[in-house]
This record gives structure tokens, sequence and C-alpha cells, in this order.
């Protein structure tokens, strides 16, 4: 048991491992990294600053961020038509009976394209609650979608560039040092914008 412990913390502490892996992970095709991003709306606990940086890892920073973006585009849309098309048309009478909801479209009636763009931008905010209460809500959905999209391709890029860092950090350890910066950043800046619209 040791000696398999001893040969592993060895395996994935060096740099040729993490090569083979990201070789590997490569050779998948476009469908896999779009499919891990898109995941990440339905599970909301999925890391999606490590997906990003894996893709960027094994396709490139250009790639990596297309593949990205198109999967969390994919998924958030899906998640947003999810409750307007399916829970606002079905069950709408019902869910307006309770508080949740009518504070909810409270919410959302004080909350202007430039704070969903914002929210949307900034990566450590609960994007699933945007999608839930946009979603039953009289919000424009075409407006919705497309102020998505725009936040969420300067979120991606953002982790993109965090992804490259770590990746040059595994020849450079001075790359961490803008990783870990900008990895600070976009968690101070996401805390302070949702505490400021009270989603703290």
């Amino acid at each position: 048991m040791e000696e398999a412990l001893l040969y592993w913390s060895s395996q994935i502490t060096s740099l040729e491992f993490w090569q083979h892996l990201l070789d590997s992970f490569e050779g998948l095709g476009p469908l896999v990294p779009i499919l891990l991003a898109m995941v990440e709306s339905f599970v909301p606990p999925l890391p999606l600053i490590a997906i990003v940086a894996l893709n960027v890892a094994a396709h490139g920073p250009v790639m990596g961020f297309l593949y990205s973006w198109c999967g969390v585009a994919l998924g958030g849309s899906l998640m947003f038509t999810f409750w307007r098309r399916l829970v606002k048309r079905f069950f709408w009478r019902h869910a307006s009976k309770y508080e949740w909801f009518r504070r909810a479209q409270k919410w959302v009636s004080n909350c202007d394209t430039s704070a969903l763009f914002t929210l949307a931008m900034l990566p450590f905010t609960p994007t699933s609650f945007l999608h839930l209460t946009f979603g039953i809500s009289d919000f424009d959905g075409r407006r919705y979608i497309l102020t998505l999209l725009a936040g969420k391709a300067v979120m991606v890029a953002m982790m993109a560039i965090f992804g490259q860092s770590l990746t040059n950090a595994l020849e450079n350890p001075l790359y961490l040092v803008p990783a870990v910066a900008l990895w600070v950043g976009m968690y101070f800046a996401s805390k302070l914008f949702c505490r400021k619209h009270n989603l703290d």
C-alpha cells in the first residue's frame, strides 16, 4: 500500500505524467471539452475554472476558450429555456403562491442588463440562480441569452488566461504569480458584486 502511494505521488508531481494525460485528452476531439463545460450548468458544484484550465491545457488558449465558451453557452441557454418554457409555463399558478417566487420576481425587476452582464461575467456568482430567477420572470428571453453569452465569453476568457498561466507554470513556476493574482481578483470582485445585489 505504501509503495503504491509513493508511486502515484511521484507520478502526479511529474511533468511527464500531466503531459501524457493532456495528450490523451486532446485526442478525444471537440465534443468532450464542450460537454464537460456544458455539464457544469446542470451540476453547479463542478469546478468550471478547472474544466476550462484543462481544456486550455489540452487544446491551447484559443480552442480551449472556444470549446469552453460553447459548452457554457449551450448549458446556460438550456437551463434558462427549461425554467422559461417548462416550469414557468406549466407550474406558474402553483409556484406564484410561494414567497420565494415573489421575492425572485422582485429581485429581477431591480436588476438591469448591465448588472446581469456583470453577474454573468464574474466566475464566483450563482449562475444557476440567474437561470432560475430570470427564467420564471417576464425578462425578455432574447436579451437574457445575448447578455449571458457576452458575459460568459469574458468569464471564460479570464479562466482561459488562468489556465494558460497554470500550464506555463509547469515549466516556469513564476507563472503561478499572475495565476494566483487573477484567481484572487476574480473571487473578491465576485463576492463584492454579489453582496451589492443581495446574493451573498
